[in-house]
């Protein structure tokens, strides 16, 4: 299972404090998948830009997606371009992609009731390994999930040593906090045209 993968089922399974921004979660998505990236050596970050390695396959469907995203030219964008541009909606996308491993006897919870042991096997399994992921207060998956709100405190930074995913988690929180900020900005201009017209 994939960081990505454990992180959307960690979103819907694990109360927050207030609900997922889909954006919010989207952003966290794509520097899920930056994080298994480096894991498998598809790439490597030079200082923030996000250098990619020769070609790979992967086995899995969204990540041979963003692996086959990567800029290939360069100077090569940096991480907080990616977040922003494979982030995209990037929250549908694994939300479909799973509905649909559901309908071939995949691991979505929609209608568990109704499918073949198999399937049921599937889900349960995909589940477990994200909820034992969580309760072993995984540094980089609790990272990600307190970006979008999903846990209290953040880890530990002591128990974040690689660079690399740190320079990915750091960018995340900033794109979180970015996009935060637009809607605000959305939240007061939407607030004051609404007082005009009350006024007139």
């Amino acid at each position: 299972m994939s960081t990505a993968q454990d992180l959307y089922l960690v979103s819907q399974d694990v109360p927050g404090e207030r609900p997922v921004e889909q954006g919010d979660l989207s952003l966290a998505l794509a520097g899920a998948e930056l994080i298994d990236l480096l894991g498998a050596r598809a790439l490597t970050l030079e200082g923030e830009r996000v250098v990619p390695g020769p070609p790979l396959a992967l086995g899995d469907r969204l990540l041979d997606e963003a692996e086959a995203a990567l800029a290939r030219q360069e100077p090569y964008e940096t991480v907080e371009d990616w977040l922003w541009r494979r982030g995209l909606r990037l929250a549908s996308a694994y939300r479909e992609a799973l509905t649909d491993e559901g309908r071939r006897g995949g691991w979505h919870r929609r209608r568990a009731a109704h499918r073949e042991p198999a399937a049921a096997d599937s889900e349960a399994q995909a589940r477990r390994h994200a909820c034992d992921r969580w309760s072993s207060h995984d540094p980089v998956l609790g990272a990600l999930a307190a970006a979008v709100g999903i846990e209290e405190q953040e880890p530990d930074d002591e128990d974040l040593t690689d660079d690399a995913t740190v320079t990915v988690l750091a960018a995340v929180n900033n794109a979180v906090t970015e996009l935060e900020a637009v809607r605000q900005r959305r939240r007061i201009e939407n607030a004051a045209f609404d007082n005009i017209w009350r006024a007139l």
